[in-house]
């Protein structure tokens, strides 16, 4: 069922009071039906809130044969809260003691040492609601019994025999992350979006890289700090909580039709001279469409603190990631880190730790070989930048390097490809080099893929003109093997997998493909995860681009062109015989030949029609 609602039927509210009553005792149910009204505005309350069906409700053992595995503990979940929520309030009663007393013959203290103890307890005087439903328990009544702890009889100033203590230590904790129930919790309570409109919230800022989950929690990213600081700078008034919500007060008006559309539109694009606010006096339309002097060192800039010798550090959100500054040194920051945990101190070790560049040597005209760690892995490069427009040439490591390991002769040879390996015997050199799918041969316009990376050095042109004298092997390669095995999906029942791609690690059922997201691991991702990133692939409305005309409209319009064509055709075929026949217009020649064209239309015309009528 479709709904957000919290209301119930009469029916419902008559069927779950009257099985209270019936189960535990007319003390248990509300004076009067409780009804529970939405606080979020113009919530869905076209349905009911999910409940039991019918005039009076089915308990768990009477729906025993129907009911098997998830099926039924959702309906018992249903049932419970159902039933409680006609029932009363349940009333508890805390106790807590105090002890204080005197230690002595303490190994690690001498003389005699003050202490204090406490003791908590809870009596539940009326269980109210709770008879029928705890939530995170199955068994309300064995919950009860552990929920309840009763403290002895004491009197002030009595002695007290302590059998045992136990230290407990407790730290204040900082509130915790939003997830995505309490961040639309967050975002009713400000009056900000409406029911439907939550699900597409949800997904966005987890598409656009604005957050990534660490189990359940939203952790922001940096590129999120730089989109906030971005529209606070310059449409401030744009994202208020209170312009947000009372825009949507006046949507509300205009839905109601307590005010009219067309007006409202034209002042908020255009502008009201006689608003108050700079905003709603230009409109929309200036402030999207005038010149903006952006700041973007400001906006894309995170200030941390100031470093001991007194130059600010700051994290910045460039074009590759986000990356730390302090003064002229730069270095990038790890994916998936928390905001909250870069600290000065921290960042100092990342600026202070090695980078992994590093000077291997020069090569034999003279030049310095560097090995660099980029975006797409470590790479081995020919002098230093100067000019942006001149780029250095580089070479990528082979996968069996490790940055470690490169010595001058591996930077040589990577810099050395691609690698001339000689004159095919029909004509044409034939070259070896390393690409983004594993080391090859080209020949002209021919390729041929090699076995390994170190036959680039090795294949001469004896091996290269039998490899080429083969037939091009069609089909793809053979998958590699997952990155990692998480389990079956228990919506398709299929086993759950991560992969690298072309664009990047995904998780795949061997049927939907879905990417992973910022801060997803293969060595941390969980099944339920992958699960979820999996729903949210099939449930994701299809790409129009590209998309084709409809078949039926296709058939149409194909009927129609050769519905013309088989008539013109017709028409001309029929003409040139009736010219033909009445060539000489005399006696028993022309009734033939007017006869014959008359025939040949007619046939023309049938086949048109059956085929039109086809």
């Amino acid at each position: 069922m479709r709904t957000d609602s919290t209301t119930l039927s009469d029916e419902a509210i008559n069927a779950a009071r009257s099985q209270a009553a019936s189960m535990f005792g007319d003390d248990y149910v509300a004076t009067q039906p409780r009804r529970y009204d939405r606080k979020v505005k113009n919530a869905q309350e076209a349905h009911e809130a999910i409940r039991p069906a019918g005039e009076s409700f089915r308990t768990l053992d009477e729906a025993q044969g129907q009911l098997s595995g998830d099926e039924r503990a959702l309906y018992d979940l249903i049932w419970k809260r159902t039933i409680a929520s006609q029932m009363v309030d349940a009333r508890l009663t805390q106790d807590k003691v105090r002890l204080s007393g005197v230690l002595r013959d303490v190994k690690e203290f001498s003389g005699e040492v003050a202490v204090g103890l406490s003791a908590t307890g809870l009596r539940i005087e009326f269980a109210g609601f709770r008879r029928a439903y705890v939530e995170g328990t199955d068994d309300p009544e064995a919950e009860l019994a552990d929920q309840e702890r009763l403290l002895p009889s004491l009197l002030e100033g009595a002695q007290v025999p302590v059998d045992a203590a136990e230290a407990k230590l407790h730290e204040t904790q900082p509130p915790d992350r939003y997830s995505e129930a309490t961040l639309i919790k967050k975002l009713e309570d400000l009056g900000i979006g409406r029911p439907s409109t939550y699900a597409s919230v949800m997904k966005t800022i987890d598409r656009r890289g604005y957050v990534w989950k660490k189990g359940k929690s939203l952790v922001p990213t940096f590129r999120a700090f730089a989109v906030v600081n971005l529209l606070e700078f310059y449409f401030a008034e744009l994202v208020d909580y209170q312009f947000t919500a009372e825009m949507e007060d006046q949507l509300d008006e205009i839905a109601e039709g307590r005010q009219a559309l067309e007006p409202w539109l034209q002042r908020f694009y255009f502008g009201d001279e006689k608003a108050t606010s700079e905003f709603a006096r230009l409109g929309l339309q200036h402030a999207t469409h005038a010149q903006h002097d952006f700041d973007f060192a400001a906006i894309n800039s995170l200030p941390l603190g100031v470093a001991p010798d007194g130059i600010a550090v700051s994290v910045r959100s460039g074009r590759y990631g986000p990356y730390l500054v302090h003064g002229e040194d730069r270095v990038s920051i790890p994916e998936a880190t928390e905001p909250d945990s870069l600290s000065v101190e921290h960042a100092l070790e990342l600026l202070a730790a090695p980078s992994g560049d590093r000077e291997l040597g020069r090569n034999d005209e003279g030049e310095t070989l560097f090995l660099k760690a980029g975006r797409y892995g470590p790479y081995v490069q020919v002098g230093e930048v100067t000019d942006p427009k001149e780029k250095p040439k580089t070479a990528s490591l082979f996968s069996a390097m490790t940055p470690e390991s490169v010595t001058l002769e591996d930077a040589k040879l990577l810099l050395s490809l691609p690698r001339l390996v000689g004159e095919h015997l029909d004509g044409g050199d034939i070259v070896a080099q390393n690409g983004r799918y594993g080391p090859y041969l080209t020949w002209g316009a021919e390729t041929r893929s090699l076995e390994s990376e170190e036959q680039i050095f090795s294949v001469d042109v004896a091996e290269a003109t039998l490899l080429f004298a083969q037939p091009k092997p069609r089909g793809r390669r053979a998958a590699a093997r997952p990155l990692a095995e998480l389990g079956q999906d228990p919506v398709t029942q299929r086993q759950v997998v991560v992969r690298s791609g072309r664009f990047g690690l995904y998780v795949t059922d061997g049927e939907t493909n879905a990417t992973m997201r910022l801060g997803d691991m293969p060595e941390t991702i969980t099944l339920d995860r992958a699960c979820e990133l999996l729903a949210e692939r099939r449930n994701a409305e299809p790409s129009t681009r590209f998309r084709k005309a409809p078949a039926k409209k296709t058939a149409k319009k194909t009927l129609k062109k050769a519905k013309k064509t088989t008539k013109k055709t017709a028409k001309k075929t029929a003409t040139k015989t009736t010219k033909k026949a009445v060539a000489k217009p005399t006696g028993a020649a022309k009734r033939a030949a007017i006869a014959q064209g008359a025939e040949a239309n007619a046939a023309l015309l049938q086949s048109a029609r059956s085929k039109d009528e086809a």
